[in-house]
C-alpha cells in the first residue's frame, strides 16, 4: 500500500516539478561555467557542491509549497480527525520529495560529467564522496521546508524560506571569512569549524587538492541528523514531539563540530599526491604536466618546445625540459609553504595554462609562450615577488625574443617607459656581456635572489 501511495505521489504531486526546477537550474548554472571543472573530477564535485547555493533554497521553497498542500485544499482538519498517525500520512509525500530532489541533484552531476570524462586523466573516488554529501543536504532542506510549510501554510512562506536559505548558505560563510580578513588579504585567524556545517564550499579548491574524506563523512553525519529533524518536525503534532524532533540536529552538531577542522574550505582539503604526478611527452625536449591537467598536454607541448628553443639560442645553461609546477596555489593553503622544493637548473617550471570549456588549454590570446619565457627567471621560493620583479622579467623575456617589451594597457605608463629604457640599455651592451648578465640574473633568481634581475631596471623611477 505504501509503495502504491509513493508512486501516486511521484506522478501527481509537485515533487517532480520541484525536482525539474532544481535540475534545470543546476544544469544551466554548471554548463555556463564548464571551464571551472572541465577535465577534472574533483573540481566538478566541488562546483556541483557550490551549486547547492541555489539548489538548497529551491528545495526549501519547494518543500514549503508541498507542505501547505493540506491547508490549501482545506483537508488538514479532516485528516487530523482520523486515527492514523500523522507520520504515516506524510511519509510517502516526504519520500517522494526526497527521491525527486536527490535524483535531480545526481542528474546535474552526471550531465556535467560529459565535460570531464573526455579529457580527464585522473579519476578519484573522493570526488564521488564529495558529491554524495549534497544528497542529504537537499533532502534535509526539502523536509525542513515541508515542516515549515505545514506549520505556517502561507503563500509567502516559500519565498521567505528561499531568501533565508540563500543568505544562510551563500552569504554567511563569506561574511565570516571577510570578518577575519585584513585589507591586505591576510587572515587574522582561521574560520571556525562550524562553517563546514554549511555544505556549500565558501572558498575555492586548487586542482591539486582533494577534500579529505573524513570531512565529507562528518558533513554527511550532520546533514543526515538535520534531515531526521526535518522529518520528525513534519510528523510531530504535540509540543513535546516538536521539542524532541530538534534533538537529532543538536546531537549531530555536538558530535561533528569538535571533529571538523578550522579554516573553512582551506582546512578541509589536502594535497592529492596522485593529482600532482607528472605526465610527459618525450618526443623531443621533454614537456610534462600534472595528471590533474593531463588534458592540456597536447596543447602545451608545441609552445613549450618553442620557448625552450628560444632560450637555448641565447641563454647560457638554458633549461632543456619544461615541467608544470606541482605547488598548490597560495590562496588555497591554510598554512602556506614558505620553503617549497626548488627546481633544478635544467628544468623550466611553468604555471598551468588556462583551462578552456572542453578541458584543454586555452592559448587563444598568445599569452602562454611569453609566460614561459618569463618563468625561466623564476623560482618557487615560497614568498611573493617584489614590486619590480614582474617588470624585470618582462625585460628579460623580451631579450630572449629580440623584441622590445610590450606591456598590456593596464600597466602603468611609467612602468612601460622604464621597461623600454631597460631593454634598450641591455641590448646596447656587447653580446657577450648581455649573455653574461642574463645568465647571472637567472642563476641568482634560481637561488631566490632578485638583485641581479632587478639590476636590469633603471634605478630612477619616474
Amino acid at each position: 500500500m505504501t509503495g502504491r501511495i509513493l508512486r501516486i505521489e511521484l506522478r501527481r504531486s509537485a515533487a517532480v516539478a520541484i525536482a525539474l526546477l532544481i535540475l534545470v537550474t543546476g544544469t544551466v548554472l554548471l554548463l555556463t561555467a564548464t571551464q571551472f571543472f572541465a577535465g577534472r573530477w574533483m573540481q566538478l564535485a566541488v562546483t556541483t557542491r557550490t551549486m547547492l547555493m541555489v539548489m538548497l533554497p529551491l528545495a526549501l521553497a519547494g518543500g514549503a509549497l508541498l507542505g501547505r498542500r493540506d491547508a490549501r485544499c482545506r483537508v488538514d482538519e479532516l485528516f487530523a480527525s482520523t486515527v492514523r498517525p500523522r507520520w504515516q500520512r506524510v511519509g510517502p509525500t516526504a519520500s517522494a520529495l526526497a527521491i525527486s530532489v536527490a535524483t535531480a541533484y545526481l542528474l546535474v552531476f552526471l550531465i556535467a560529467a560529459g565535460w570531464v570524462v573526455r579529457t580527464s586523466g585522473y579519476f578519484t573516488v573522493a570526488a564521488i564522496v564529495v558529491t554524495a554529501v549534497g544528497v542529504p543536504a537537499l533532502v534535509a532542506a526539502a523536509w525542513l521546508g515541508m515542516a515549515a510549510g505545514r506549520a505556517v501554510p502561507r503563500l509567502i512562506t516559500a519565498p521567505i524560506l528561499a531568501v533565508v536559505g540563500f543568505v544562510l548558505v551563500g552569504l554567511v560563510p563569506d561574511l565570516v571569512m571577510l570578518a577575519d580578513t585584513a585589507s591586505t588579504l591576510t587572515r587574522f585567524r582561521p574560520e571556525p569549524s562550524a562553517v563546514l556545517l554549511i555544505p556549500v564550499f565558501s572558498g575555492g579548491v586548487d586542482d591539486f587538492q582533494t577534500v579529505v574524506n573524513r570531512v565529507s563523512l562528518l558533513q554527511m553525519v550532520w546533514l543526515v541528523s538535520l534531515a531526521a529533524t526535518g522529518l520528525l518536525l513534519l510528523g510531530a503534532v504535540r509540543r513535546r514531539a516538536i521539542a524532541l524532533a530538534v534533538l537529532p540536529a543538536v546531537l549531530g552538531a555536538a558530535v561533528t563540530v569538535p571533529l571538523l577542522p578550522v579554516g573553512g574550505t582551506r582546512g578541509a582539503v589536502a594535497t592529492d599526491p596522485v593529482a600532482v604526478e607528472l605526465v610527459c611527452d618525450s618526443n623531443g625536449p621533454q614537456v610534462c604536466v600534472t595528471r590533474a591537467h593531463a588534458g592540456t598536454l597536447p596543447d602545451v607541448v608545441g609552445p613549450a618546445r618553442e620557448a625552450l628553443a628560444l632560450m637555448a639560442a641565447k641563454l647560457p645553461n638554458a633549461p632543456v625540459r619544461a615541467v608544470e609546477t606541482q605547488q598548490v596555489a597560495y590562496w588555497a593553503q591554510l598554512s602556506p609553504d614558505l620553503s617549497p622544493p626548488r627546481h633544478p637548473v635544467d628544468t623550466l617550471v611553468f604555471e598551468a595554462p588556462t583551462i578552456n570549456r572542453s578541458g584543454g588549454a586555452d592559448l587563444s590570446d598568445g599569452y602562454f609562450v611569453p609566460s614561459l619565457l618569463r618563468a625561466v627567471w623564476e623560482q618557487e621560493c615560497g614568498e611573493g615577488p617584489e614590486d619590480d620583479e614582474p617588470l624585470a622579467r618582462m625585460v628579460a623575456a623580451a631579450w630572449l625574443t629580440d623584441q622590445p617589451p610590450t606591456l598590456e594597457s593596464w600597466w602603468d605608463r611609467a612602468d612601460a617607459e622604464r621597461a623600454q629604457r631597460a631593454y634598450q640599455a641591455l641590448v646596447s651592451l656587447p653580446q657577450a656581456e648581455q649573455r653574461q648578465r642574463m645568465a647571472a640574473a637567472r642563476e641568482a633568481a634560481l637561488d631566490c635572489r632578485t638583485d641581479a634581475l632587478l639590476a636590469l631596471l633603471p634605478e630612477d623611477k619616474p
